[in-house]
């Protein structure tokens, strides 16, 4: 029992002892005289009952780097209740390609998803390529468990798309489905809710991060007074631009500013890959626009602040709360003033590519850090442990599990895989990067704990020693040791080529 709880009255007599063996479904020892209706004294004729499987509730958020955590109050809760992965990586910070990886467990190399859209991305990649089939909602929901899926699915997906069908198309896997296509402006949206196109306006009760929150603290409502698991993934388009926040939010926090970090507006840049050295530095009006979204997006994640809440509250409400997990993360971090770029993503420092994952739940230790290198390719292993089930073949990460009992398994990676294939410029791409030129070049890269390392599709290379320079100011490939730059090299070729247990060894430094 956790500290701070009070221990429920034991109850007494007759009465509760029946209560208690219906309570423990007739354990094999069997009831008395004093036991249940239909229980024979003295003889085990009752079948023990199955332990129910942990109930799991992932909320995904879109672009939340770990600078907005600090102005979370239920984040922090749930830091302090459960474990946080200190250093959890995503192997592409790119909407899309993120997202396949998460529901799959496999990295972009092997998801076949580069971009936000085709012919190297998008829904209709993932689909073509089993995508669909290979995540873990099929899997959970053959397992037993009653699963759901919320707000933003794959970048190119279309609520109103039947896929040949009578009625709007619901992937496999998925026992209830209210999910969108285009809801970053947080109105005027269609939602396919179970094959029934519904749309919202721009009333303030049409704010599609609480809608998602009504649906979901609703849907714990109903499978939570069940005896089946369930699983619910509820993904906001939040805190994406436009950076539109709640009615009630919209005047808050009206004197924050982005953070200053070492890297804000970086004085040189001179050592930087030519697709960076074209920026200038930042003027006084694009700081301030800076300020202004960054405050914008602080107000955006309030909403999903009160989410997190409401449904935390709704588990404890219902006393499931020991008996479900609850996964808090994002699909990629995202820049604001950072080496000069005005705001986006898609680069492999750290402030696109390390993000916050927080876990509470059945086991989890209250207050708890994990320094191990964890990616979202360990998500659907993760998802499918917490199940009882294994990862299927074919795939790239670990289960997070044993992190959560306290434990650490053998040979667990010792660096990240970062790949990125630029996107063909598209003004219908919502992830296109807010400053041009912006966009880096194709690159692979190598996060271990003291470096990044990166290499360019054009030749060029990055290299920062984070012990020394943890901002990443000095890019020193020049001056790294032939040795050392084919060792990272040749590991950076093994990951970007590894696939199933393979990418466990790549994962391995020397």
């Amino acid at each position: 029992m956790r500290p701070g709880r009070p221990r429920p009255a034991r109850p007494r007599g007759r009465a509760a002892a029946v209560l208690l063996c219906l309570l423990a479904a007739f354990v094999a020892s069997g009831c008395s005289d004093r036991a249940a209706p239909g229980a024979v004294q003295g003889k085990r004729t009752a079948t023990p009952a199955a332990a129910k499987k942990p109930n799991i509730i992932f909320v995904l958020t879109d672009d939340l780097s770990w600078n907005l955590v600090a102005h979370m109050a239920q984040v922090q809760k749930m830091q302090r209740d459960g474990l946080t992965f200190d250093e959890f990586f995503m192997a592409d910070s790119l909407c899309c390609t993120s997202r396949a990886t998460i529901l799959t467990g496999r990295y972009p190399h092997n998801t076949k998803v580069r971009t936000n859209f085709p012919p190297l991305g998008g829904y209709q990649v993932f689909k073509q390529n089993g995508g669909e089939q290979n995540a873990f909602g099929p899997a959970l929901q053959k397992a037993g468990y009653r699963t759901a899926f919320l707000g933003k699915y794959m970048n190119g997906y279309q609520p109103d798309d039947k896929q040949g069908g009578a009625r709007p198309y619901v992937p496999p896997g998925w026992s209830e489905w209210y999910v969108a296509g285009n809801g970053y402006p947080e109105y005027g949206y269609n939602l396919n809710e179970n094959g029934r196109l519904v749309s919202y306006g721009h009333r303030p009760q049409d704010y599609l991060t609480d809608v998602l929150a009504n649906k979901g603290t609703d849907f714990v409502r109903r499978a939570g007074g069940s005896s089946q698991p369930f699983f619910m993934e509820i993904s906001t388009f939040a805190p994406h631009g436009p950076f539109v926040s709640a009615p009630r939010y919209a005047k808050s926090f009206p004197h924050l500013k982005a953070p200053r970090s070492p890297s804000f507006n970086e004085k040189d840049i001179s050592d930087k890959p030519s697709w960076l050295r074209k920026h200038p530095k930042l003027g006084k009006g694009a700081i301030a626009r800076i300020d202004e979204g960054f405050r914008d997006r602080v107000r955006m994640v309030q909403s999903v602040d009160d989410m997190i809440g409401r449904i935390r509250g709704e588990l404890a409400t219902l006393g499931i709360d020991r008996d479900t997990y609850v996964v808090f993360g994002s699909d990629n971090g995202f820049h604001m003033g950072e080496h000069r770029l005005a705001g986006g993503k898609m680069t492999a420092f750290d402030i696109d590519i390390h993000v916050p994952y927080i876990v509470t739940g059945p086991g989890v230790g209250a207050g708890r850090h994990v320094g191990e290198f964890a990616q979202n390719t360990d998500l659907a292993p993760t998802f499918l442990g917490m199940a009882g089930l294994p990862a299927p073949a074919g795939t790239d990460g670990r289960s997070l599990v044993p992190f959560l009992r306290g434990g650490k398994p053998a040979g667990w990676r010792q660096a990240a895989l970062v790949e990125h294939v630029k996107p063909a410029p598209s003004p219908d791409d919502p992830d296109r990067q807010d400053s041009a030129p912006g966009a880096p070049t194709t690159y692979n890269a190598i996060r271990t704990g003291d470096a990044l390392y990166v290499e360019y599709a054009d030749g060029e290379h990055e290299y920062y020693d984070l012990k020394h320079d943890p901002d990443e100011l000095r890019n020193i490939a020049a001056q790294l040791p032939e040795q050392r730059r084919r060792e990272l090299s040749n590991q950076l070729y093994a990951f970007v080529h590894c696939s199933g247990d393979g990418c466990a060894a790549a994962g391995q430094t020397g």
